[in-house]
């Protein structure tokens, strides 16, 4: 049985979101938590809508994820791709069989006119996912990455360039005129306490900033970021080269400056402990805790331990 609790929102993409987002809903109970996702690296692919971020936390929490990359499903088979190599087709984007029926079946229902908050209410629903999650927008925000190499759609850079070509920037097409989907004004305005997870914060969490109505609407007083950045670099992903890139050191104390008084709290890894005191000269409260998530006991841990450091201070 979990233990009663109160309205939490966390924001999440990829992997390290997926991860601690499945260890808050170990905690919480599934009413009081909402998962507000990335949609940014959406796109589409062999005529099929594809949406990275928000499979990877529909499958986290389903528990269907491949333990091994964190992203797609488990125990997947690449018939159908290979199919499509020997046709001559593109290959660069491996969708596995049992993923592409997710996309397929989201395709469908797209062409039928619902919203990707129905569909993925619908989904979740069918793999008894108790909690709610929320794409940041049922519009299409697609993010763009400035490279030296020009600009670049984000899965062309991230996957078919594997992060090679060297970042200047990012812009999220069509974000003026975006409207947050159903249900995400109201979740961050009952929420007792926001979670930013340990997402990229350039390509993960400010695409979901930018949308209009979410960063205004977000308590600032109440929200908490777990830095992506571990001992100067990314766990998982392009984060720390990013920074660097960008002229900036990558470093815990780099994302809690990236997100400036958008946070009452911020919390680091031990290693990470010596930038405790910088990060909280600029007056946010500061966790420094074991922040690894390899096992589903580090990720419940980890959100236990999140959760009592915001309530320590949240309204």
């Amino acid at each position: 049985m979990k233990p009663a609790s109160f309205p939490v929102v966390a924001l999440a993409g990829g992997v390290g979101g997926a991860k601690l987002a499945e260890g808050l809903a170990q905690v919480i109970q599934p009413e009081d938590l909402t998962i507000i996702v990335n949609t940014g690296d959406d796109f589409e692919h062999l005529g099929l809508t594809i949406c990275p971020d928000l499979d990877t936390v529909c499958y986290t929490l389903a528990g269907l994820a491949n333990p091994a990359t964190g992203w797609g499903r488990a125990s997947e088979t690449w018939q159908a791709l290979e199919t499509i190599g020997e046709l001559g087709g593109p290959t660069w984007f491996r969708l596995g069989d049992r993923d592409l029926g997710l996309h397929l079946e989201r395709t469908r229902r797209k062409r039928q006119g619902q919203p990707l908050s129905q569909i993925t209410a619908h989904l979740c629903r069918a793999w008894n996912i108790g909690a709610a999650v929320l794409p940041m927008s049922d519009d299409s925000v697609p993010t763009w990455v400035y490279t030296t190499e020009g600009e670049l759609p984000f899965q062309e850079y991230f996957v078919r360039r594997q992060c090679r070509p060297q970042v200047t920037g990012f812009r999220f097409g069509n974000v003026e005129q975006a409207h947050p989907a159903p249900g995400v004004v109201e979740a961050l305005q009952r929420a007792k306490l926001v979670v930013i997870c340990p997402s990229n914060p350039w390509v993960s969490i400010d695409p979901i900033l930018a949308v209009p109505g979410i960063r205004e609407t977000l308590p600032s007083a109440c929200a908490v970021a777990v830095s992506p950045i571990i001992g100067g670099k990314a766990v998982k992903g392009p984060a720390a080269k990013m920074y660097a890139e960008l002229g900036i050191q990558p470093s815990a104390l780099a994302v809690a400056h990236h997100y400036g008084d958008l946070l009452a709290g911020f919390i680091v890894d031990k290693v990470d402990a010596e930038q405790a005191g910088e990060i909280q000269t600029s007056g946010r409260h500061v966790l420094v805790t074991d922040t690894l998530m390899t096992t589903a006991q580090d990720r419940a841990r980890l959100a236990k331990e999140v959760i009592a450091f915001g309530s320590s201070f949240s309204r």
